[in-house]
């Protein structure tokens, strides 16, 4: 006992002699990395623009519901500083990620940084919120829902996101970097069961769940064991908000990243604060948030399993869920992904993430790609390339997030001569694209359209970074499920044959540019919907697995690698149908800023909803970045008390408690008239319930456009109105 208890206090003694530079505790080992977190506004036009993702041309933007953000995070090798051992990754709320927006970043960075950033170290992911503005991809059928290209929208996003990085790389700073995951059960199912279910029964077995459950979350800490910043991935649409929405919404994992990051920076407004909280897209293709599941929308009864098709009177097939509405299923969705992230930050655990930072990329050619392929049934060997991109019948049934239109049905492996002669006008397919992309029948032959630009693309980028034993493989497509895990297998294994060490892998879907679906041969051959989505053919998958094996084998040799054929320049060729702000009016007696309907005089309590309405400019002639439409602001209670001159000049008499940002607010936009250029903004506010009692007020501002030239600001204020 006596030697048990020397032995103790010999051991506290060394820890206390040694906490400076390895203290027995966690929080202040010396640090890892060097480490920097950045977050910027990148809210996109919320008005009169289509949205993307659901294809719906009817889906234009009339205000805002949740702000979009940029994400950075950037890692550096601390014992070997430079360009050429450090990496950003970027999550940005936007539907996915375009070549030109990821070019035009570099440019901005490269006139501040120089040659630091580069096509081949940052990886720009898109969180694939359907509730975004559209119009900043230059491919002809992606930018279609915006009637072509928005100068404004891809404006924002490359300014959001340049001020990410710049931001991440101003605040680098000693880190260390922790790996942690946890199981989130209630927060997707796989939308196409049918086609997961025609992967090799061995390989299913091999997984409990038809998707991942499992949310994996890096954690970066400062040398004072600080928490600031934390990036999350799980495999989930954003698409709890459905087609019928017209806010601009980061959806559910934008959400979870509000709830985050207010949590941890102690706000109340989003967009403020150190700590920098992503949940990133993954290997989301089939993992839908709707968990209710699909049902036909006027008899509630189950859909066709195989075509989620309904019988004739019963409606579309459409799933749902977990809420009653979309806003409260999205909130559900979101509250879920939250409170897993955050129970993983309170925990403080998880393994740290230790090693060299490395990385590597190359554009590739689908169409011209040629890799070995071992059939899974036979176990021939044989060599398959990749096709032209076309996209299927099924492409146009939609899935049971967001139903298409006419008659299409999800895995529809027959076509009509009807929509082959409405096909044929685009583009004809030639008898080998027939061929290589069998069984699809294709509907639209987009690698053989001839535009003034790209339809699809045909060249993309590969992308693979190393931060220690954990690895980012950034794909430029929605992955689905089994094709995730197949990824992620092929890079870890091919660590193992090339190194001996074992790492965790991630995908980052939607990285870099977009080119739909993924998804594996054996779903392909289903033709659901993401299979009739995947470009290139039923190897596509295949090519990329090579594709992720060679880069991984780069890095693990130190190869460096071609840099491969640069995706077509292709700005000055766009079509862009969408019409700016042509002027602002005003009905006679009012101007801009007055307030047409006036909070009630009578008290508001925790959970009602006030509400207000302003003459207003349009929406699109400021985006205001960093600001907002309006303001919910609170009169200072010590204000209440004493209106002193010496009181006042200490203080600002009102605080701002929320803006357009926050979960409880919503601004919604109105054409009161065409001719005349009126418009208002009408604003809410659902009292929450940590609201505090007092005297408050709600401040609108905006800008008005001139007919004859000249943007103007104004703002207008709302009598008060009390709140008990």
């Amino acid at each position: 006992m006596e030697v048990t208890m020397k032995m103790q206090t010999l051991s506290s003694l060394f820890c206390a002699l040694t906490v400076v530079l390895m203290s027995c505790g966690p929080s202040v080992v010396a640090a890892s990395y060097r480490l920097g977190v950045g977050r910027a506004d990148c809210t996109g036009p919320p008005v009169e623009i289509g949205f993307m993702g659901y294809g719906e041309f009817s889906q234009r933007g009339q205000g805002i519901h949740l702000r979009q953000y940029a994400r950075a995070f950037i890692f550096e090798e601390k014992e070997e500083p430079g360009e050429s051992r450090r990496v950003v990754f970027v999550s940005a709320d936007a539907g996915m990620m375009g070549h030109a927006v990821k070019r035009d970043v570099l440019n901005l960075l490269r006139a501040r940084y120089g040659d630091m950033y580069r096509f081949e170290n940052v990886v720009l992911s898109g969180s694939h919120s359907h509730s975004v503005p559209s119009g900043f991809l230059m491919s002809y059928l992606y930018d279609i829902a915006s009637l072509g290209f928005v100068p404004q929208n891809f404006d924002a996003l490359v300014e959001g996101i340049t001020l990410a990085i710049v931001r991440a790389h101003e605040s680098m700073r000693d880190g260390r970097v922790f790996l942690s995951e946890s199981t989130i059960n209630e927060a997707n199912i796989n939308r196409s069961p049918s086609a997961y279910e025609n992967n090799p029964r061995a390989e299913r077995e091999l997984y409990r769940d038809y998707t991942d459950k499992k949310l994996v979350q890096l954690r970066l800490v400062d040398d004072a064991g600080r928490l600031f910043g934390a990036i999350n991935w799980f495999a989930v649409h954003p698409t709890s908000m459905n087609k019928t929405n017209r806010y601009v919404s980061s959806d559910n994992v934008g959400y979870a990243s509000v709830l985050l990051e207010l949590d941890r920076n102690e706000v109340r407004v989003p967009g403020h604060g150190e700590f920098v909280g992503a949940f990133a897209s993954t290997n989301l293709g089939d993992a839908s948030p709707n968990i209710m599941g699909p049902k036909c929308e006027k008899t509630g009864l189950p859909c066709d399993m195989l075509t989620s098709s309904c019988p004739a009177g019963a409606g579309a097939c459409i799933a749902s869920g977990p809420g009653k509405d979309m806003f409260e299923s999205t909130k559900i969705i979101g509250t879920r992904l939250y409170d897993a992230a955050a129970k993983l930050l309170r925990a403080d655990g998880g393994r740290e993430v230790s090693g060299p930072i490395k990385f590597a990329h190359q554009f590739i050619d689908m169409t011209e790609m040629k890799v070995p392929y071992v059939d899974p049934n036979t176990g021939e060997r044989e060599t398959v390339h990749g096709c032209f991109p076309a996209m299927g019948y099924s492409f146009g049934a939609g899935t049971t997030d967001g139903p298409g239109a006419f008659d299409f049905r999800q895995a529809t492996l027959t076509d009509s001569s009807f929509w082959n002669t409405a096909r044929d006008i685009l583009a004809e397919p030639t008898p080998e694209d027939k061929k290589c992309q069998a069984p699809k029948p294709i509907l639209i032959a987009s690698g053989r359209a001839k535009f003034s630009y790209e339809v699809q693309p045909k060249i993309v980028p590969t992308q693979l970074l190393l931060v220690g034993d954990f690895a980012i493989a950034a794909v430029p497509a929605e992955f689905t499920t089994m094709s995730g895990r197949r990824l992620r297998a092929a890079v870890r294994q091919e660590s193992l044959d090339a190194t001996s060490q074992e790492i965790t892998v991630v995908v980052a879907g939607l990285s870099n540019m977009y080119t739909s679906y993924v998804a594996t041969p054996e779903e392909y051959a289903i033709q659901r919907y993401e299979g009739a989505s995947t470009l290139y053919g039923p190897h596509t998958l295949t090519i990329y697995l090579e594709q992720f094996r060679k880069l991984m084998r780069a890095i693990a040799v130190g190869e460096m690698l071609p840099p491969g054929p640069m995706p077509p320049f292709e700005d000055d060729k766009q079509i862009t149908l969408s019409t700016g702000v042509v002027f602002d009016g005003h009905p006679f007696g009012w101007y801009f800023g007055d307030c047409k309907v006036q909070p009630k005089e009578s008290p508001y309590h925790r959970g009602d909803i006030v509400r207000a309405m302003f003459i207003a400019g349009n929406p699109r002639n400021n985006l205001m970045h960093e600001r907002s439409y309006f303001t919910v602001e609170r009169l200072r209670p010590d204000f209440e008390e004493s209106n002193s001159l010496e009181h006042r000049q200490d203080r600002d008499e009102w605080e701002v408690i929320a803006t357009d940002a926050n979960w409880e607010t919503k601004f919604k936009w109105h054409r009161r008239s065409t001719l005349f250029a009126y418009s208002d903004i009408e604003l809410e506010w659902e009292i929450p319930d940590h609201a505090d009692p007092g005297t408050y007020r709600i401040q609108h501002f905006g800008y008005w456009r001139y007919i004859l030239g000249g943007i103007y600001p104004y703002n207008g204020t709302t009598r008060n109105f009390m709140v008990e």
